[in-house]
Formats: structure tokens, sequence, C-alpha cells
């Protein structure tokens, strides 16, 4: 089943950045979100995802969320999320007060996918453990400064990912 997501996308700068990451292992012969065959294929944060988003989710994101748009972050760490096949994700790191708006609209979403918030950019799914130090040694441990300025919600019913916050 395909999720609606709340998610916020950084600037072009920071979506280049990204990419860089997804090229890097597409040119090594690994899984990339290159790969990933969607128009709306955008680097993103996601805020939440579940079956379907309340108003009242999209409202509270917008007056909590959108009122502090642009957001700067340093995605810094790496995670390898997953059992035999991983999904491989750049650890984003955001002021608290980011953090605690984000809790609050997640909140609004009764049957969201996950408990709990781990912010994070993914760079690959479907990496086979056996290549997982490979992927690491590509992308290296360099910062990437992200710009977040666009809060979009994608629809999967529809097909549309459309702004809710941002410039």
């Amino acid at each position: 089943m395909t999720s609606h997501a709340l998610e916020l996308v950084p600037d072009a700068a920071g979506q280049e950045a990204v990419r860089r990451d997804w090229q890097a292992l597409r040119d090594a012969g690994l899984p990339s979100q290159l790969d990933h065959p969607g128009a709306t294929n955008l680097p993103h944060l996601t805020v939440v995802s579940a079956p379907e988003l309340p108003d009242a989710a999209l409202d509270v994101a917008r007056a909590r969320l959108g009122s502090l748009l642009p957001v700067r972050a340093r995605a810094a760490g790496l995670l390898l999320l997953g059992g035999q096949r991983l999904t491989l994700a750049r650890a984003v790191d955001l002021d608290d007060d980011v953090v605690r708006r984000v809790l609050a609209v997640r909140v609004q979403v009764p049957d969201r996918r996950h408990v709990g918030w781990l912010p994070h950019v993914t760079v690959a799914r479907r990496l086979d453990r056996s290549d997982a130090q490979r992927a690491l040694d590509v992308l290296g441990h360099e910062d990437v400064v992200l710009d977040l300025t666009v809060l979009r919600h994608w629809n999967p019913d529809r097909g549309t990912a459309t702004r809710v916050a941002g410039i």
C-alpha cells in the first residue's frame, strides 16, 4: 500500500547535493534513488506518512512548519536501516524547535506508518547487506547542508505532489 506523505524539500542547492550522492552510488554500480522512476522523486525529509492524511494534520503542518521555512539542516551521518536488504540514508540534524513542531504534526495522524521520528534523507533502497561497506565508502563522511524550503503533500491516489507551504 502506498502512503500519503508530508515532506520537507530542500532548495535547488540541497537537492543537487543529495543527487550527487545518488549519482555516486549509481556510478559505483550500487542501488540509488536515481533508480526511482517517479516524476515527483525529489530529495526530501518525510515528516509523516500514512494511508491518509487528515485535514487537521495539513492545517497543523501549514501553521507550525510552514511558518518556519526556510529551515537550515545538516545531513551529517549515514544510516543503514532494514534487514537483508537495506535502506541507506543521511541522518539529518535539526533544531529542537523544528523537531517539536514535526511531532505536533505527527500526533494529528493516528495511522502513521512509524512511531517516533528519525529525520533522514534516503539515498538508496534495496541495498544488499554485502554492499553496505562499499556504499558507505562511496559516500564518505562529509556533511551536507540542506536549506529546507518547501513543505509538500505527496498524494499517491492522484499521483501528485502539492505545495502546502514554503517559498
